[in-house]
């Protein structure tokens, strides 16, 4: 018997929720579930998520949630990224296969691709000042005061704010778990994807920790410049294994990717 909790959520939630319990239960696997509430009329009741939730999670290891609400624009912040924060859900994997029979503008295309996405830093770390608010005026004032180029002249009666904040142990972890899951799944190629070419601070930063870790790896470079005057990561070298080339580590920006 294994225990799993199951989060039913609101909206169409319940009814996933109870079609993804049939599906389960049908393969005749003893599973125990632990029914924990956490949908938008629970949140709005308690003012939060509540903590027999995380409770549950951390006794049983694994959990089985579906959609909950999350108000755009205002309200409570989203369940998803608190659980993930509260957790240390760093990965966020999102396979994308397209498979024979199936209708779609790529049917000419081998789509075969798997998203490593990084769920706790960046704007996911949910750091925000709200126009109008005493805060945030002092928050203006001082990155004004600081601030060596360019300066933020609108008012903070008008100007909302989010922090962005990206390190070096963040983007290790997650360029780390994206190379194993390559070694692991047999993939050929690790892309480290960001807007660099604007955000030369913090997602400057994130490229050069994957280059970093790439070369932890022994991992072949697309572009074999991108590696000059970069070590590989201390952290990693030596403790993980080394694909001799056989992985490539490629770089592009996201709006290219998009295109």
């Amino acid at each position: 018997m294994y225990n799993v909790t199951l989060i039913p959520g609101d909206g169409v939630g319940p009814e996933l929720a109870e079609a993804a319990r049939r599906c389960v239960d049908a393969t005749g696997v003893k599973i125990n579930w632990d029914v924990q509430e956490c949908g938008i009329e629970v949140i709005e009741a308690q003012g939060k998520v509540p903590d027999s939730v995380l409770k549950s999670i951390r006794a049983n290891k694994v959990a089985l949630k579906s959609p909950i609400t999350t108000p755009i624009g205002k309200g409570f912040r989203s369940v998803n990224v608190f659980l993930r924060q509260e957790l240390g859900l760093y990965a966020c994997i999102r396979p994308c296969k397209l498979y024979p029979g199936v209708r779609s503008y790529f049917k000419d295309s081998k789509v075969d691709l798997v998203v490593v996405r990084e769920n706790t830093e960046d704007l996911y770390a949910g750091v925000e000042f709200e126009a109008g608010k005493p805060d945030t005026a002092k928050l203006l004032e001082f990155i004004n005061s600081i601030a060596t180029g360019k300066k933020i002249n609108t008012s903070p009666s008008t100007t909302g704010i989010s922090i962005k904040p990206m390190s070096y142990e963040g983007t290790r972890n997650i360029a780390n778990y994206a190379f194993d899951y390559a070694i692991k799944n047999n993939r050929k190629s690790v892309c480290s994807v960001s807007k660099a070419n604007i955000m030369k601070f913090t997602d400057g930063l994130w490229y050069n920790e994957t280059r970093a870790t790439a070369l932890a790896y022994g991992a072949k470079f697309e572009w074999p410049d991108l590696a000059k005057g970069v070590d590989p990561d201390p952290v990693l070298a030596g403790k993980v294994p080394n694909t001799n080339g056989s992985i490539e580590y490629t770089e592009r920006l996201i709006d290219n990717m998009c295109m």
